[in-house]
């Protein structure tokens, strides 16, 4: 009701809310948010088993009333849930997409962009892995305007750093717990992410976005893991996974990253 009492001001022609799930009926996207608020000081793997019952109610209804749907998933653990909407939903993977590090890499390029004087636009940078406490920031293809950081300094994001720049990614990896102690919750930064997301899908912009995507056999994972990576999206979905680059420590945090996810996955019900 509130957006609703807004639409003067937004260029959306109908704004509709409702119970049943057949007012989604024939939806192009449906990006799914629902799950329990992530409390303060709890990591968000520790959601994860009471979101999975939430979503078994969900899934399936969306999935029911729009089969060709592209489904975005932004509850958090964002990568385990990415993972049981695919499970629950029989969507092939190119279909159901996690936010991921989308916004992971955006605090990381703020960040260091304030740390450089630049702009974030003009900092080049990606965070990938969960989407969370084991992210991997890729400190080997940073750069600037093609001057890689890491060339200028060996050390960079290494406890040998004297420059001290891998308490920067401790930063965007605390900070949506700093977030929520401040205020309760995330909102703002989350959904300017995920709406730059949806308009790479929508306007088939074949965009570059560091997103949740099934792994399984790149980077020498083996399991049924959704982890973020770089992904080419447009109106199919993730039409291509970009084979990144990377050095062997980057490869094994990744590797691990994994494992993490892997670990609460195994153990799931009900799927």
């Amino acid at each position: 009701m509130d957006l609703q009492h807004g639409s003067l001001f937004l260029k959306t022609p109908k704004i509709v809310a409702d119970k049943d799930y057949t007012v989604t009926a024939g939806s192009r996207i449906v990006i799914v948010t629902a799950g329990v608020r992530q409390q303060e000081g709890e990591s968000r793997l520790n959601l994860v088993q009471r979101n999975v019952n939430i979503f078994k109610h969900i899934i399936p209804q969306i999935v029911k009333h729009s089969p060709n749907c592209i489904l975005v998933v932004v509850s958090n653990p964002v990568d385990i849930m990415t993972y049981v909407t695919w499970k629950l939903s029989g969507l092939p993977k190119h279909r159901v997409i996690g936010s991921g590090c989308n916004l992971d890499s955006a605090r990381f390029r703020y960040l260091m962009a304030e740390k450089l004087s630049v702009h974030p636009t003009s900092f080049h940078g990606w965070i990938l892995g969960e989407h969370g406490d084991s992210s991997v920031p890729v400190w080997s293809g940073a750069n600037v305007a093609g001057v890689n950081l890491q060339t200028l300094n060996p050390d960079i994001g290494t406890d040998q750093d004297k420059e001290g720049w891998k308490e920067t990614h401790k930063m965007v990896v605390d900070s949506a717990y700093e977030v929520i102690k401040l205020k309760g919750y995330t909102n703002w930064a989350i959904g300017m992410s995920v709406a730059d997301l949806t308009e790479s899908l929508t306007k088939n912009l074949s965009r570059i976005h560091p997103v949740s995507t099934m792994v399984k056999g790149m980077y020498g994972i083996n399991e049924d893991v959704y982890l973020s990576l770089p992904c080419v999206l447009n109106n199919s979905g993730v039409s291509s996974v970009i084979n990144m680059t990377l050095n062997a420590e980057e490869v094994a945090k990744l590797k691990k990253s994994a494992d993490t996810l892997w670990g609460i996955q195994k153990d799931l019900k009900d799927l």
